[in-house]
């Protein structure tokens, strides 16, 4: 028997912009051309996007091979608009020399990313991202990935972006219900990392609400400040990166046991809620922490309930399956106060019982009146 060592060099440091700013979509192709010259561009969107005009202003009289998502949204966010994707570039022959613009929210930048991540073993991907969960998270952090019809985000891979630009003016396009989940990713920010944050959300949500371009540049630039100091900590999720899905372990299962009827932010509000159910029962945090949350999503108007026509088994089978579980059981992000990550033996995510989360879902079908 031989034995031959294979070394693997280490990746070579590197690093990409985020820039954030009102109104410079309609420029903003000059510049990609420009930066990535020598490389094929081919534009991922969706159908919501070509409607909203935001594909028409990114190009204007330019002419680029792209895949329009049909429908927009989870619904298509599996395998087999993957291979659309990948098809349609090979159709257009395009190889190794592209690039691929992403140019959506976080459902569209997941598709994208990991087509370009698989793609001839892997191309560059460009996020523009146009909702707040994607401008706030899902652009920044090269976790890319689609659902299989048991779980979300089944396939995936870790792709880092080459550039995002995040023009706040997408926002105003967008319907409310989508706008108001999509806060949740913000205040799901502030707990995890920084209280003067959420003290910022509190005092100016009105005005978030009404879409005013300076203060959602502030936010933005909270989000993406918070989101890359994680990831340039943990880029491939071993450890404290994992403080990221405060509230997803439960919304993931609320939403995907919806049929996705559920907005992400709306089931994630609701699984930072449950989380705080958690950390009551473990003693962890304050009461009145925990009445703040509440009041700012209430305020939102995103759900603080888990709907009636959902079953407890169906959410408890689906946690069971969520991709970080080991032995069918996955750990729980928790925190100590608004601001601060609990942190047991060096882990950022901790083992929870079974019951104790059967006891947290029965509460959450209760709604507080």
């Amino acid at each position: 028997m031989f034995k031959i060592d294979v070394k693997i060099p280490a990746v070579k440091a590197a690093s990409y912009a985020i820039e954030i700013g009102t109104g410079f979509l309609r420029t903003l192709w000059r510049r990609i051309e420009a930066d990535f010259d020598g490389h094929n561009k081919f534009v991922v969107t969706d159908e919501n996007l070509v409607s909203a005009g935001h594909v028409g202003a990114l190009l204007g009289q330019s002419e680029a091979p792209r895949f329009v998502i049909s429908p927009a949204g989870e619904v298509s966010k599996n395998i087999d608009t993957v291979v659309s994707i990948i098809e349609t570039m090979e159709q257009a022959s395009l190889g190794r020399d592209s690039v691929i613009i992403a140019l959506g929210g976080g459902s569209v930048g997941d598709i994208a990313g990991f087509a370009a991540a698989v793609f001839k073993r892997g191309v560059p991907v460009i996020q523009i991202p146009t909702t707040p969960v994607s401008q706030a998270d899902a652009s920044v952090g090269g976790k890319t990935g689609v659902d299989s019809l048991v779980s979300k985000n089944a396939f995936g891979a870790f792709w880092q972006p080459a550039a995002v630009y995040i023009d706040v003016e997408t926002l105003r396009t967008l319907a409310e219900r989508e706008y108001r989940a999509g806060m949740v990713e913000s205040v799901k920010h502030a707990l995890i990392a920084d209280e003067s944050y959420f003290d910022f959300l509190e005092s100016n949500l009105d005005l978030i609400l009404r879409r005013e371009a300076d203060v959602l540049e502030r936010l933005a630039h909270y989000n993406c400040r918070i989101k890359a100091s994680v990831v340039e900590a943990d880029p491939r999720e071993k450890n404290q990166r994992r403080m990221l899905n405060y509230g997803h372990t439960l919304g993931h299962a609320v939403e995907s046991a919806s049929g996705y009827e559920l907005l992400h932010g709306e089931a994630v509000a609701i699984g930072i809620l449950g989380a705080g159910l958690i950390e009551r029962e473990l003693d962890l945090g304050q009461a009145e922490s925990r009445e703040r949350i509440r009041r700012i999503f209430e305020k939102l108007g995103v759900p603080t309930s888990i709907p009636s026509n959902l079953t407890k088994d169906k959410i408890l089978d689906t946690i069971r399956r969520d991709k970080k579980a080991v032995n069918m059981w996955p750990r729980f992000v928790l925190i100590e106060k608004i601001g601060c990550v609990y942190c047991e033996d060096g882990q950022w995510a901790v083992d929870v019982e079974r019951d104790l989360v059967e006891k947290v879902l029965d509460e959450l079908f209760c709604p507080v009146s």
